[in-house]
């Protein structure tokens, strides 16, 4: 292979210098980097161009590139160019680039050890097309918007063949990646973790007086400058429904332990799926209060899948809140989805009214926020999930539609909603209950 001098096209900026030190540098490979830089200060070349640099100089491999959406890789990084119009794939060196596939978004390139490497770009709306794959170092850009599983997915295999990860970010409220920030700059994180929190501040990229300056003007507001440009995770986050309550519900307490307490009895919310994946919400009611206190979310299971799963853990149903839709027949068995959990032993389900104004449903859910206790822990998902619901954004107008945004965490808050909404609905009955689901249970009777 020709000589080549790398990075190609790129000089770090003094800011960025450390996190080049810290991977690669004189204290030795490490394996994990946290950076929450603020909008526009070189998150995604600097990280583009230390992946470039591994893939050509150190272990030949697989590495990926992560983005909230397939099209936002696309826009983002393979067509996108800098503000001094450099294409961000001009900084692999010719002579090193041996294939490249437009459809896959997939680079070959040589390997100065042997060899060769593959970097591909991928969507985490789309990470299930990486299963069984080896990387050896991924980047999870915009983190704070991507669906966590892909990053669960490709963990343990980083761990096991000594990869690794980094995660650059912008903060969009205290969901997954504020965790994975708080974790990253604990002391017992571990010499591999390295994290940066960098405002406008600690780089001088923009001045305080020309962000007020936009602030006075309308053409930003004070909380998308408090998170995009001062790194806050509890500013408001521009356009998500629960933004406001879930920073009220941390402020008071209610996301933190709230143990199972098998003196009640358990209901279920729903949001259905078979491709698409299916969510349950497991709350228990006591004293006004709304404890959720579990959460599952799976994908390309049917209800006896579902079924097993309720009867594997240790509650006792009241009933199964599910969404309008699950009384529509399905065109290859002419039969409901209803009829279909409820042969099976899922009862009794109550129908969820639909929502004929979506709006109205999230309004419902916003009332019942403030009732709501939820379990940090089997909860994780669900509440990053509620954090980032959020409006579809018009970009060409500037505003926001009335319409959310379907990605990873629509489920999610949609099972949500259906328990707003369906608490009071009737239940239906079709047979004998589900077992261990009886709404005159009594933990003291003897059996």
């Amino acid at each position: 292979m020709p000589s080549v001098i790398l990075p190609h096209l790129y000089t770090p900026r003094p800011y960025q210098e450390a996190f080049w030190e810290h991977m690669g540098g004189s204290g030795g490979l490490r394996k994990r980097a946290d950076l929450v830089w603020h909008r526009r200060a070189g998150k995604d070349k600097t990280a583009w161009n230390w992946m470039i640099f591994s893939a050509i100089c150190l272990r030949p491999g697989t590495y990926f590139y992560f983005f909230p959406t397939y099209a936002q890789g696309k826009k983002d990084l393979w067509d996108a160019s800098d503000r001094e119009g450099t294409p961000f794939l001009a900084h692999i060196p010719a002579e090193c680039l041996v294939s490249k596939n437009e459809t896959e978004m997939q680079l070959k390139v040589k390997n100065q050890n042997g060899g060769q490497s593959i970097i591909q770009i991928v969507g985490t709306d789309r990470y299930d097309s990486i299963r069984g794959s080896n990387p050896v170092g991924c980047v999870f850009s915009e983190f704070s918007y991507q669906d966590p599983a892909a990053a669960k997915v490709v963990q343990p295999i980083l761990r096991e063949n000594d990869g690794w990860a980094v995660y650059v970010y912008t903060p969009n409220g205290r969901n997954h990646a504020y965790k994975l920030h708080i974790a990253a700059t604990d002391r017992k994180a571990g010499p591999e973790w390295y994290s940066s929190l960098l405002t406008i501040r600690e780089t001088g990229l923009f001045s305080t007086d020309d962000i007020a300056a936009d602030v006075r003007v309308g053409t930003i507001d004070e909380d998308d400058v408090a998170r995009e440009y001062y790194c806050s995770f509890t500013g408001a986050v521009s356009g998500a429904y629960y933004a406001k309550q879930i920073e009220l519900a941390y402020a008071d307490g209610r996301i933190s332990r709230v143990p199972w307490d098998g003196m009640l009895p358990v209901e279920t919310w729903w949001d259905l799926g078979i491709d698409d994946s299916m969510s349950i919400w497991y709350v228990q009611r006591t004293r006004g209060e709304i404890r959720l206190i579990d959460y599952d979310e799976h994908s390309g299971e049917g209800f006896p899948f579902y079924k097993k799963l309720l009867a594997d853990k240790p509650y006792h149903y009241s009933f199964h809140i599910m969404p309008h839709d699950i009384s529509v027949r399905e065109l290859g068995t002419g039969k409901t989805r209803l009829e279909t959990a409820t042969k099976i032993g899922i009862r009794p389900i109550r129908v969820a009214p639909k929502d004929y104004n979506i709006m109205d449903g999230i309004q419902a859910s916003r009332m019942m926020f403030s009732q709501c206790y939820f379990d940090e822990n089997k909860c994780e998902r669900g509440i990053s999930a509620l954090t980032s619901y959020h409006k579809q954004r018009d970009e060409l107008r500037g505003v926001f539609s009335k319409q959310p945004v379907h990605d990873w965490s629509s489920h999610a808050a949609d099972a949500f909603r259906t328990g707003a909404r369906g608490s009071r609905a009737p239940e239906i009955e079709m047979g004998p209950r589900q077992e261990r689901a009886d709404d005159g249970w009594d933990p003291f009777k003897r059996t």
